[in-house]
Formats: C-alpha cells, structure tokens, sequence
C-alpha cells in the first residue's frame, strides 16, 4: 500500500511540473527565438561567406583546363620531330658523306642535338619565348624557373595559350616541343660544312649561333603572349615592342620556314664560304657512301615531318588536320617533280634526287602547312623539286661555295620559295585560309592586307632572315676560328674524321 501511495504522489507531482512549465512556455519563446535567431545569424552569414567565395572561384574555375588530346598529339609531335633528328637527319647526312667520315657526321648531329636541348632549358627558351622587347626575351623562365611548381598534390604547370581562344597547353608540353625545334635547326647546319670542321668548333659555333640568332629570330617570328592575354587596351602595347617584330608585321610562319630552315642554310653556307673547300673538292670523287642509308633516313624525316608541321597547330583540330594533308601532298609532288626535273637534265631519276626532293617538299610547305589550301600545297611542292634542283646545281656553282650536303640548295633555297609562296596561296581566292590572327578575340579572320601586301611582308620577314642569320654567323665562326680553330690539319681530313676526330670506324674494313 505504501508504495502505491508514493507512486501516486511522485504521478501527481510530475504532472503539476509539467503543467508549471506548459503556462510558462509562451513567454519563453520570446527568448529562444531570439536565441535560435542569434545562433542562425552566424550560420546565414558563414553561408553568404561562402557564396561570395565560391562567387570569386568561379572565373578561376572556368579558366581553361589542357585537353588530354591536344596534350597527347602535342607528345607524340614532339617525339616524332626528334625522331627527325636522331636519326632521320642523321642517317640521311652520314649516308651522303665518304665512309671514312661517316661516324664524325653521326656525332656531330647527336651532340649537337643534346647540346642545344640543354641550353635550351637553361635559357634558350626564356629568351624565345617569354617577354621582352620586339627582339629577344627576357629571363623569366631562366633554368625553366615557374614551368613546374611544386605543391602537396604532387606540382602544377602553368599553360600556354594556342592560337584558339580558350584553348592551352601545360606550358611544360610547349617547352620540350620547341626545344626539338631548336635542336634540329642547329643539326641543320652540321651538313654544310662536313668532313673537315673540328668537333669542338662545331660545338662552341652551335652554342654562339643559337644564342644570338636561333632564339632571337624564334622569338621575332613567333612571340606572342595567346589570345586569352589581350584585351583592345592591351594590344597598343603589344604593338609597340612586347610581341615579336616579325609576328607584329603580320608575317606568317606555320612551323619554321623562317626561323629554322632559312636560318640554318644561311649559317650554313657562311660556314662553308669560312672554313673553305674540302681537300680534292672538284677534282676527287666524293660521292655518297651510301644512298640506302640516305634513303631511310629521307623517309624518317617524312614521317617526322608530320610532328614537326602539323604539331606547330598546337592542338588537335582543323589545322592540324590540314598541316597534315598539305605536308604529305607537297613532299610527294616534289619528289615527282625532282625526279622530273632530273630524268630531263641528266637522262636518269636517281634515288638520291629523290630523297632530296622530299626533303625539298618537306622544306618548302614547312611555313605554308596551315596556312594554304590543299592544292596550293602541291604547287608548292611541284615547284620545290624543280627550284631546289636548280639550287643545288646551277645556283651552287654561282655561288662557289662546297656546301658539302647541299644545305643552302635545299633548305635556303627551299625555305625562301615556301616562304614567299605561302604570302600567295594563304588567299582565299587561291583555295587557302586567308587568315591572320585576331590579337583581341583570338579569332581568325580574312587577311584583310590582300596578296600582294602578304607576300610584300614574307619578302620582309625573309630578308631579316636572311641579315640576321649572316652576321651572327659570320662573326661566331670567327669567334671560334680566333679560339680554337674550325678546320682540321690537312693530314687528318684525308685520313677521315672518324678516326682522327673520334678514334673509331664505321665500318669494318
């Protein structure tokens, strides 16, 4: 009984406590509204904090991000012009020389190509590429500094814009294609002075040459900071000395007719007016050694080629896809054009003027790839053969000069033809592009200069080439001549530069 009694009473008593505490309630809420208010203030505020900054994040969140397929294409060029190099041109030159200087060929366009790929990363590309007055560069990007940024994810790259708006590379992608372009440019001139230079002089030449022409011309010719770095206030500056002097003159240069191929036969044929004939030149036999290694090396370079011209689009699209076509189409109509030319001169096509027909080919539509039509790319491939036969017969004897693989005859030759036509063929009248690139928007549009003022502006861009490229070769053969020497003793150029260079054979005798 006592405890349902108790039980009773502590029943009772909750329910008074709880009907107490239900009168009270109504003037509580005041106070806990307030409460509730106060607490959802900070929450209301930490939210809008939150709006604002993912408000500043958006643009950043919408700058464009590297396409993996572009990325990927950009890769592969790049390993396909170094393909052209070690060991298309390689093969390609040391199958022309004499056997007895066939290895000092082989070394010469190997180190040389390392050479330059590392002085390109510590500053060549800074001073191509980043920058600075309407000549050179500045050092920015000196040693690749800012190219790779390391963080706790594992690093960031930076990008470069291509010539879309909104469309960019990891700028880390840029460098290393570029620095192939600067490498077989230099392995370029190796060809005009072969079978009796030093091995150290060529390497001192390289090193002064690429840093006062190559990289000033690259940046001259091709500078520019993207589309996506203008706007209409900027671009007055731009004009006045930031961009390239070439680019701001609107010349036009798809992958190197310019910078590489033009550059390199005039370095190269000032060298072999410098360092002189070879011993015998005119009177001995210096025939090719052998045209089946001249052969697969031409046939590499076709097919590195496609790296080297469709690459410079920078991006897996249209252009791409038309430096593709235009670069197989020109190579073909030189080789049958050469072959031509040939078979009516001397009676015979022969297999080495096919293979330097499509080196012609290749030379000639290297400026013009992206920027004529499908049809003035064979013109300019059908005129190549011919012109750069001539280039290597009748204009070599004009010159006197033993350009040893006939680099000017080709490259000089052919790089100024592609050059100038392209100044043509980019009409649209002609079935080409007709375009130039709109600094603000990034957008192409009609070249609004027409034909004549173009090819006025190649012929322009040619011969500052052409002045550019002398002198600074002029006076770094000189340099190394006054240090170290160019030539070898007379003694070791007939005994062949394989074994007094380099202390080994080619082949086994």
């Amino acid at each position: 009984m006592k405890k349902l009694i108790t039980i009773l009473a502590l029943g009772i008593a909750a329910l008074g406590f709880g009907s107490a505490a239900l009168a009270q309630a109504p003037a509580a809420s005041a106070p806990a509204a307030e409460a509730s208010a106060a607490a959802a203030a900070p929450a209301a505020s930490a939210a809008d904090a939150s709006a604002s900054a993912a408000s500043a994040a958006a643009p950043a969140a919408s700058a464009p991000v590297p396409n993996k397929g572009d990325v990927s294409w950009m890769l592969v060029s790049t390993a396909l012009v170094i393909m052209m190099s070690v060991p298309g041109l390689a093969l390609f030159y040391g199958g022309l020389v004499r056997s007895k200087n066939m290895l000092s060929v082989l070394m010469q366009v190997f180190v040389t190509f390392s050479l330059i790929t590392v002085l390109w990363c510590i500053y060549g590309y800074s001073l191509a590429f980043t920058e600075g007055n309407a000549f050179i560069g500045g050092l920015d990007r000196l040693f690749l500094k800012g190219v790779f940024v390391p963080d706790a994810t594992g690093g960031t790259f930076p990008t470069v814009a291509t010539f879309s708006k909104g469309v960019v590379l990891p700028e880390i992608v840029y460098v290393v294609f570029q620095a192939s372009f600067a490498a077989i440019t230099c392995c370029l001139i190796v060809g005009a002075f072969a079978e009796r230079i030093k091995f150290s002089a060529v390497l001192l030449f390289m090193t002064l040459w690429f840093t006062f022409s190559y990289a000033p011309i690259a940046h001259m010719v091709w500078y520019w900071a993207g589309p996506d770095a203008y706007t209409s206030k900027e671009v007055v500056d731009k004009v006045n000395g930031t961009a390239g002097l070439l680019w701001q003159w609107g010349a036009l240069d798809f992958a190197g007719g310019t910078v590489v191929h033009i550059n390199a036969a005039v370095a190269g044929l000032v060298g072999a007016f410098m360092v002189g004939k070879r011993i015998g030149y005119g009177k001995e036999s210096m025939a090719p050694h052998s045209l089946p290694l001249t052969m697969v090396g031409a046939s590499l370079l076709w097919v590195g080629w496609f790296g080297f011209n469709a690459g410079s689009a920078l991006e897996a699209g249209n252009s791409a896809s038309l430096a593709f076509i235009n670069t197989f189409l020109a190579t073909a109509g030189a080789v049958l054009s050469w072959s031509l030319g040939e078979a009516l001169h001397k009676g015979k096509a022969s297999m080495l003027g096919a293979a330097s027909g499509a080196v012609a080919g290749l030379v000639a539509i290297t400026p013009a790839a992206g920027n004529v039509g499908i049809m003035g790319a064979l013109v300019i491939g059908l005129l190549a053969g011919f012109i750069c036969l001539w280039g290597v017969t009748g204009l070599k004897k004009l010159l006197g000069a033993d350009d040893t693989l006939d680099v000017f005859g080709v490259h000089g030759v052919g790089g100024i033809l592609g050059a100038l036509l392209t100044g043509i063929f980019n009409s649209q009248a002609l079935g080409g592009p007709g375009i130039v690139t709109d600094w603000v928007t990034g957008a192409v549009a009609t070249n609004p200069d027409g034909t004549l003022a173009q090819f006025i502006i190649q012929l322009k861009a040619v011969g500052v080439t052409v002045v550019w490229s002398g002198v600074v070769a002029f006076l770094a053969y000189k340099i190394t001549d006054l240090t170290i020497g160019l030539r070898v003793p007379e003694d070791e150029e007939r005994e062949g530069l394989d074994i007094s260079s380099h202390g080994e054979t080619a082949y086994n005798k």
